[in-house]
């Protein structure tokens, strides 16, 4: 009698153990589907979608990677492994999307700069050029008075980093004018560019304070 009851105790025991390592497996395996469900929706958004909801997009995938890796550990070796290669396959995803995405943002910021000096050094600009051969003494005022008109029309609405890339492009351009004056720059047109470097400097001076304070006042905030 004590062993028929010793028996079913032990079988009784089993059972249990058996059925917690089941509610494990089945508990790991679902965190890991939801997971790479989650990658495969975030995968098939388009860029543009992604990009403005990045933040909420990572802090999500962040919690369902965390999630599907709980213990993972004390399940079967065999049974672990299989998940963990659904893991790994679903993060491969992932980060492949991530370099598409971080390429494309690169991308739209050079257009975005490269726009941004056109709109200053007008259309003959060419693409990262610095050196501004293009620059002559034919072409040279009306160069200064593309880029002193265009600050001053959007004065109000650059921001303390568009300053500094406004500086950067000024100077290349006065760099480039000391060339062009030895080439026979006319004394007319030298007069007129120096009213116009007149202008800017204190055009420059006061919305480039007025930007980083305003840029202050609302990191502060």
């Amino acid at each position: 009698m004590k062993t028929l009851k010793f028996t079913i105790a032990l079988c009784t025991l089993c059972l249990l153990i058996t059925s917690c390592k089941n509610e494990k497996l089945e508990a790991a395996t679902e965190n890991v589907e939801t997971y790479s469900s989650y990658v495969d929706s975030i995968s098939n958004l388009d860029l543009d979608v992604a990009n403005s909801n990045w933040t909420n997009i990572e802090n999500g995938y962040n919690n369902h990677n965390s999630k599907a890796l709980t213990n993972l550990d004390e399940l079967k070796e065999k049974e672990s492994e299989a998940l963990n290669d659904d893991i790994d396959d679903s993060t491969v995803i992932f980060e492949a999307y991530k370099v598409e995405l971080a390429e494309k943002q690169q991308q739209e910021l050079l257009t975005q700069k490269n726009n941004f000096r056109l709109s200053l050094l007008g259309k003959n600009y060419t693409n990262q050029d610095m050196k501004f051969e293009w620059i002559n003494k034919d072409n040279i005022l009306s160069v200064y008075q593309n880029f002193v008109n265009t600050v001053e029309a959007n004065k109000d609405n650059y921001s303390r980093e568009d300053w500094d890339e406004i500086k950067l492009l000024y100077e290349a351009v006065d760099t480039r004018k000391n060339t062009v004056e030895n080439e026979g720059l006319t004394s007319s047109d030298n007069r007129k560019i120096a009213g116009l470097k007149l202008k800017f400097a204190p055009m420059y001076t006061f919305n480039r304070m007025g930007a980083k304070s305003e840029e202050n006042a609302k990191a502060k905030e």
